[in-house]
C-alpha cells in the first residue's frame, strides 16, 4: 500500500465481478481474521484452499503433545494423500470468458498500479511506503525462480551431508527454503515430489509406521532426516495454529512446562537484559550475539542456533511470559519466515511445547531441556560463524 488503508474496498470492488473468489488458508497472524472478516462481507462465495502442506489440515482433528505423536499419525494417514499431487496447470484448456477490460481499467485511478520504480525496487520508491524502515532488507532474492534454484542446489549439494552435519553453523548444509515456504514461492508438494522423483522411490518402499524419525520413507540418510523436517516439524505447527487460536499464547503450552516455569519466577538471573539490548546484540555471550546479529543482517539464524538463540533469552528475562513477547517481537520483526506456524513452533519449543522434561532441576528453567553456548561452542564447529557475525557485522 502507498499509504495505510489504500487497499481498503479493492477485494469488495473486484468481487462484484466475480462468481467465486478463491484463497490460500494460512492459519497463523492475521490471516485467518482477515479471512473470516471477507466470507461476512463479499458479495459472492469465498473458497480457501488448503495448501499448507502434504498432509491436509483437516485429515486430523487432534493437537499433538510431541512429534513422535505426530509422526506415528502421518506414517499411517500420508500415504494415501502422496498420489494426490496439485496440478501444475489447473486451468489448462478450460474455455474460460476474458475479461471485457483490463485490470488497470476495472481498478481506476483509486487503485493505479504500481509504479516500475517501486516494482523495481527504487531506494526513494522504497522509502515512502509506510512499513518500518529500521527492518533493513536481506541480499535474499524472492520468486518461484530463486526458490527453484535454492531448491536444485540444496539438493544436488548439501542433501547427502544433511543428516550429519546439519547443526553445524559454519560451512552449512541447511536448505534454506523457509522463507520461500513462508511466502509460497515453493511449496512442500513440489520439494517432495522432487526428491521422491530423483530417487526412483515408489510407495512401495514405505515401512511400518512406528514414529521413527529414519527408515519410514526408504530413501538415503539425508533424505529421510530433511523430510522430518520439511514435514513432520513444519505441519506439526500448522497443526497447533489450525486447531488453537491461542497457538501463540503463553497458556497454550503444557501443563507441566508452565508449572515447572511458574516454580522458578523468582529465581535470581544471573543475567537480565531489555528487549532493546537483545535487539542490539548487546549480551555479554558472543555466540548468541553473533545468532542475533545474523537474524538482524539475514532475516535468518542457523537452525541448530536459533534454539540456543530462544533457551538464553528465557534465562536472561525477568519472566518467561516476557522471554516469549521478546522472541514472538524479534522473530515476526526481523526473520524472513517470521509469523509462521512452524516459527511459532520453534519459539514454543524453547517453553517446552513438544518436549519432554529434562531433570535435574534448574535455576530458572525448573526442567526444561537445557542449552548453553559452551557446550554448543565444544559440540560444534563455531569460530567461522562468530568470525563472520561477530561484532564488526553490526557495521554492516
Amino acid at each position: 500500500e502507498p499509504e495505510a488503508g489504500a487497499g481498503e474496498g479493492l477485494l469488495a470492488h473486484l468481487a462484484r465481478r466475480a462468481c467465486v473468489v478463491v484463497t490460500d488458508e494460512f492459519p497463523a497472524f492475521f490471516i485467518p481474521r482477515m479471512i473470516e472478516a471477507a466470507a461476512a462481507a463479499l458479495p459472492v462465495r469465498l473458497e480457501v484452499v488448503d495448501s499448507c502442506g502434504i498432509l491436509p489440515l483437516r485429515a486430523t482433528e487432534r493437537v499433538f503433545p510431541t512429534a513422535y505423536a505426530f509422526r506415528r499419525v502421518l506414517q499411517r494417514t500420508l500415504p494415501r494423500h502422496l498420489d494426490d499431487w496439485p496440478r501444475p496447470r489447473p486451468l489448462f484448456q478450460l474455455d474460460l470468458p476474458r475479461l471485457e477490460e483490463s485490470p488497470a481499467q476495472l481498478l481506476g485511478e483509486r487503485w493505479a498500479p504500481a509504479s516500475e520504480a517501486l516494482l523495481g525496487g527504487d531506494a526513494d520508491a522504497l522509502a515512502a511506503l509506510p512499513i518500518d524502515h529500521k527492518v533493513a532488507p536481506t541480499g535474499l532474492e524472492g520468486g518461484a525462480d530463486a526458490a527453484n534454484s535454492r531448491m536444485r542446489r540444496f539438493l544436488s549439494e548439501h542433501l547427502r551431508r544433511y543428516g550429519n552435519e546439519r547443526s553445524q553453523p559454519t560451512d552449512e548444509v541447511a536448505s534454506g527454503l523457509s522463507p520461500y515456504l513462508h511466502f509460497g514461492h515453493i511449496s512442500s508438494h513440489r520439494i517432495l515430489r522432487t526428491i521422491l522423483r530423483e530417487a526412483d522411490w515408489t510407495p512401495e518402499k514405505l515401512g511400518k509406521p512406528q514414529g521413527k524419525r529414519e527408515g519410514w520413507w526408504g530413501l538415503s540418510e539425508g533424505a529421510e532426516s530433511f523430510l522430518d523436517e520439511l514435514i513432520t516439524w513444519r505441519e506439526i505447527g500448522f497443526n497447533m495454529a489450525s486447531k488453537r487460536r491461542d497457538y501463540d499464547r503463553y497458556a497454550s503450552l503444557p501443563e507441566w512446562a508452565q508449572r515447572t516455569l511458574d516454580d522458578h519466577l523468582s529465581d535470581p538471573r544471573e543475567h537480565l537484559y531489555s528487549g532493546d539490548d537483545f535487539t542490539r546484540a548487546a549480551t555479554h555471550d558472543a555466540l548468541w550475539n553473533a545468532a542475533q546479529r545474523q537474524l538482524l543482517a539475514e532475516g535468518r539464524i542457523h537452525n541448530y542456533l536459533r534454539m540456543l538463540w530462544g533457551k538464553k533469552i528465557l534465562e536472561w528475562s525477568k519472566t518467561p511470559k516476557e522471554a516469549l513477547d521478546v522472541m514472538i517481537e524479534l522473530n515476526n520483526k526481523y526473520a524472513l519466515d517470521g509469523r509462521d506456524p512452524n516459527s511459532y513452533s520453534g519459539i514454543f519449543w524453547v517453553l517446552g511445547r513438544y518436549d519432554r522434561a529434562w531433570g535435574p532441576e534448574r535455576p530458572v528453567i525448573g526442567v526444561l531441556r537445557p542449552m548453553s553456548s559452551t557446550n554448543t561452542a565444544r559440540k560444534l564447529r563455531v569460530k567461522g560463524y562468530l568470525e563472520r557475525y561477530g561484532p564488526q557485522a553490526a557495521l554492516l
